[in-house]
């Protein structure tokens, strides 16, 4: 299988190409249009700032390549947030491939402390089967399932969400729309649980 991560300037990339070699995978971390569009599976992952991402994603035209994918892509942390439509973090349209808008962590009490940093559980509250966890990214796992979280910014719940979990408000832990995959968690950190929820990106 040809399996492509998306080069750009976010931190945490080699991690999830850690995760991919674990299964048996050998990606390619490439920039290239060509690459990326010719490719099985492309993982859009990272951290950073987003007004910065999309600049480098746009003076690249990778904005164009992302959008133009055919092949699953799943998006990882700032790689979902990039996905939507607007951020909240340096006030930037993105991507657009969710209509939903990245918000800010607001703490209620003293002590919400942003950013949301460890591990958390999964909820599958959707009322379509397909979304529950039961096929597609989520098969073979369960409601409570916990991942690992670093994120400041975070997608309300909306159409797309497949996975909420609760912090400060409940919010969406993963998007899918089309063939398009996005997670906030970090399933490269997230054990048992993220090596699956990988495996079964590769095996859509």
């Amino acid at each position: 299988m040809n399996v492509a991560v998306v080069k750009y300037n976010a931190g945490n990339i080699f991690s999830v190409l850690g995760a991919l070699k674990r299964l048996g995978v050998n990606p390619v971390l490439t920039d290239d249009a060509e690459t990326l569009l010719g490719a099985d599976r492309v993982l859009f992952p990272g951290q950073g700032e987003a007004s910065h991402a999309m600049q480098y994603l746009r003076a690249r035209g990778l904005d164009r390549v992302i959008c133009d994918l055919k092949a699953p892509m799943l998006g990882i942390c700032i790689g979902q947030q990039l996905m939507c439509r607007h951020s909240e973090e340096g006030d930037v349209d993105c991507l657009g491939l969710f209509d939903v808008d990245v918000r800010l962590f607001h703490p209620q009490r003293h002590e919400d402390k942003v950013p949301h940093m460890g591990w958390n559980s999964l909820q599958f509250n959707s009322t379509d089967e397909s979304r529950r966890g039961d096929e597609g990214l989520f098969k073979g796992l369960k409601d409570g399932d916990y991942v690992y979280f670093v994120h400041s910014y975070y997608v309300p719940l909306c159409p797309e969400t497949i996975a909420a979990t609760d912090f400060i408000q409940p919010f969406s832990s993963a998007l899918h729309k089309d063939n398009f995959w996005a997670t906030q968690f970090h399933p490269e950190k997230s054990g048992r649980v993220g090596e699956q929820i990988i495996k079964n990106f590769l095996e859509l």
